[in-house]
């Protein structure tokens, strides 16, 4: 296929078609000159790993209202971002997150360097990060490959391997397609082809532009790939939580340690999480403990978790052995991980009465 004229082809789609994102700078924009924001690239390429354009939508508006620059979310402390990022998940990158926007800010003096080993020096940033901002806020040639692009190179190119062994031939073929001129345009084209018609079921061959030099097309295999290795089968973890409201409404809380799952956010003190029976855990507080009817059922990347929950009302003199109490005026569920509002939602919810 004739690289030059492919990529072509594919801008001239972009421009007619192209999504409006909220982080975006439209086609017609950047042609008129309007230069995408390195911040909001950066802060949209981390929160979009591993998450949906439709889970990161309000999350993005929502950090760029409280922190519409660098320099502001550096300053921000820790617990509030933490909060606001509750519920998107893999907290390691709100972590580094925070660790990044204060390098860039101290020693870039706020500017994101356009260059695509700095950008890969810094907290959080990986190989696909790094070219997403290169390309993106940057226009520099440099590949972007998302599970998008996988798709449509292993369709334009044919490719049998599956992955993820054939990410490295994925991407040495989505390289050699990057054109010198408009190579962000490219890149967001790329994954917007993926995303709105070379899609995972029933892609709309016949409105792609790639369509004629598409091989597995031509040969209608292109619902088979990419193909996949069979995945390893999820483990379930089981642990406990205590769940204790004192009689003024505080809740006993704790901070989980930075490193880990959950590191850094504001839950629920009980056990570890371990494969088989759930682990004995000492109730954070002396009180009344009693274990509530049902469970907590959540789902992590590797592994499926199950949860006891155990709940008591405190007295006021409590002085817990581990957490604090966390005053009724500043809890808000909403500040928690998923798999902790999960908790929350099975204590506050109303018993069972009997019918009959």
């Amino acid at each position: 296929m004739c690289e030059t004229a492919e990529a072509a082809s594919l801008l001239a789609w972009y421009d007619a078609h192209a999504r409006v994102l909220p982080w975006r700078v439209s086609p017609s924009d950047r042609k008129a000159g309007v230069a995408p924001d390195p911040y909001r690239v950066w802060l949209s390429e981390i929160m979009l790993q591993q998450t949906t354009v439709a889970a990161v939508r309000d999350y993005f508006t929502r950090f760029t209202a409280l922190w519409p620059t660098v320099e502001a979310l550096a300053a921000a402390p820790d617990e509030q971002v933490m909060a606001e990022w509750a519920g998107l998940g893999y907290y390691a990158r709100a972590r580094n997150l925070l660790k990044c926007a204060r390098v860039v800010t101290e020693e870039y003096g706020g500017r994101f360097p356009a260059d695509h080993a700095a950008l890969l020096s810094l907290p959080g940033i990986g190989p696909y990060t790094a070219g997403a901002i290169a390309a993106i806020a940057f226009d520099l040639p440099e590949v972007v490959v998302d599970g998008n692009v996988e798709r449509v190179m292993s369709r334009i190119f044919r490719v049998e391997t599956p992955l993820p062994a054939a990410k490295p031939e994925l991407t040495a073929l989505a390289r050699s397609l990057t054109p010198a001129q408009r190579p962000g345009d490219y890149a967001q084209a790329v994954m917007d082809l993926g995303a709105t018609i070379c899609t995972p079921r029933n892609p709309a061959c016949g409105i792609c532009p790639w369509r004629e030099a598409c091989r597995a097309r031509k040969d209608t295999v292109q619902a088979e790939l990419p193909r996949k290795s069979p995945r390893k089968a999820k483990p379930t973890r089981h642990g406990m939580i205590f769940i204790g409201r004192r009689s003024d409404g505080a809740v006993l809380v704790e901070r989980r340690p930075d490193k880990g799952l959950l590191g850094g956010t504001l839950g629920w003190p009980g056990s570890d999480w371990q494969e088989g029976a759930a682990p004995k855990a000492l109730p954070p507080a002396a009180g009344d403990w009693r274990e509530l009817p049902g469970e907590v059922r959540h789902t992590f990347t590797h592994f499926h978790l199950v949860l006891r929950v155990l709940v008591a009302d405190l007295p006021q003199g409590t002085v817990p052995e581990r957490g604090y109490f966390l005053e009724k005026s500043a809890f808000s569920p909403s500040d928690m991980p998923t798999a902790m509002r999960k908790a929350h939602d099975l204590a506050v919810r109303p018993a069972p009465t009997a019918s009959g």
